[in-house]
């Protein structure tokens, strides 16, 4: 089997998580250790010390050992990068980044790792530079309709490509768009990307080589979320590119959460309960700022600035309407064959229920009260199904 060439930058970024990941076993073994200390001695056992002043000692080791290692490898790697260069990439290498991401990112971010996704626009996996020139390079045939589409959790722009059908290349072909594909860390917060998406719109439009008509943003799952959060944040900030903004079409996008982040956050509630189980908690709380934002659909920095991620609360979230004069449309779908049926009820599309993905909600000031011409139901169809299938092309067609 031949040798996968490497990539120096993630084998630094590999470094680093392996080395976080020793130090917080390490932490996790330390702190069960000395849970069933203290639960020994209140039956009377003396057996706290001088045990745990050993084990701390032990565990103290582990990691210093383990973090002295590590910054030798990380450095090396840095040394070697430049030799290196970028290499080859592998099959497969962009989807795992982007699972990495989706789950890590807020982690990766904040430790300024390689491996960290960095917000673009994309053509063909490549970054797109936000410079007149550079974008008249890459769209000689560039018009002033343009299309931005935005994937989802643990995703990547090259997956709008899927079964051999592109929603972005087919819009280009039949409506005549110029599409641009947002490549961005779905790890970090919703309010964080969304304000990153408002400034790179901005600087689009600003840079964009003709004269600009329309835009429209297509997005798929939480990339809806970071549309409604970019343009709330580019209203605020009283941006040029919302004034252009003229369809925005969510597909399978949750707009009032998913119910397996609620699951997720009962992991830790319940380990919590025991203190021998106390310390795994950490590893519920492993997972991304972008994925706890799905709890219920969390769109601004307010949502989550002052609240602990991991506390089981209800919903705080702020309402935030969809935009007034834009018209908004909404693609749900469910397993279900048909309405009505326990798939249609329970499930939705697998990962987003039905009444999420049309936005709809008990709470008058929460319901996002799309007109029912605006909503649009895809039965036997699955979350990932909405990117291939060809009657939910033909929806976008009508729309767009």
């Amino acid at each position: 089997m031949p040798k996968q060439p490497s990539h120096a930058s993630d084998l630094r970024g590999l470094s680093k998580m392996t080395i976080d990941a020793i130090v917080g076993v390490a932490d996790l073994a330390e702190a069960v250790h000395m849970n069933i200390l203290d639960q020994v001695a209140k039956f009377g056992v003396p057996a706290r010390e001088p045990l745990s002043g050993a084990a701390a000692l032990i565990y103290r080791s582990v990691r210093g050992i383990a973090r002295w290692v590590g910054g030798g490898i990380d450095f090396a790697l840095e040394r070697l990068t430049p030799v290196l260069g970028k290499g080859s990439t592998w099959p497969g290498r962009e989807s795992l980044l982007a699972a990495l991401n989706g789950v890590l990112g807020d982690y990766l971010a904040a430790r300024s790792n390689p491996l960290a996704i960095t917000m673009a626009f994309r053509r063909a996996g490549k970054p797109l530079k936000l410079e007149k020139p550079a974008l008249t390079a890459a769209f000689p045939a560039a018009n002033g309709r343009i299309l931005v589409l935005a994937h989802g959790l643990c995703m990547n722009d090259l997956e709008w490509s899927r079964n051999g059908h592109d929603h972005g290349a087919a819009l280009a072909r039949d409506r005549g768009y110029t599409p641009l594909y947002l490549h961005y860390n779905s790890g970090l917060h919703i309010s964080t990307n969304g304000r990153l998406f408002a400034q790179q719109l901005e600087t689009l439009l600003q840079e964009w080589p003709v004269a600009v008509e329309e835009l429209a943003i297509l997005g798929h799952s939480m990339g809806g979320l970071v549309a409604r959060s970019a343009y709330h944040y580019g209203t605020a900030g009283k941006m040029r590119w919302t004034k252009y903004l003229r369809k925005l079409v969510f597909v399978g996008t949750p707009h009032h959460g998913a119910p397996l982040e609620r699951g997720g956050n009962w992991f830790h509630l319940l380990t919590d309960v025991s203190p021998y189980t106390a310390p795994f908690s950490n590893l519920g709380k492993i997972r991304s700022a972008g994925i706890t934002d799905l709890r219920y659909g969390n769109l601004l920095d307010t949502d989550w600035e002052s609240v602990d991620r991991f506390a089981h609360v209800g919903d705080l979230r702020t309402p935030v309407p969809l935009p007034a004069k834009v018209p908004c449309f909404a693609l749900a779908a469910t397993t279900g064959k048909q309405a009505g049926d326990i798939s249609d009820r329970l499930l939705g599309d697998g990962l987003v229920p039905l009444q999420s993905a049309l936005g709809r909600h008990a709470n008058p000031s929460l319901n996002l009260e799309l007109a029912p011409e605006h909503q649009w139901i895809g039965y036997g169809i699955n979350h990932l199904d909405l990117l291939s299938r060809p009657e939910v092309y033909q929806q976008l067609l009508k729309w767009l």
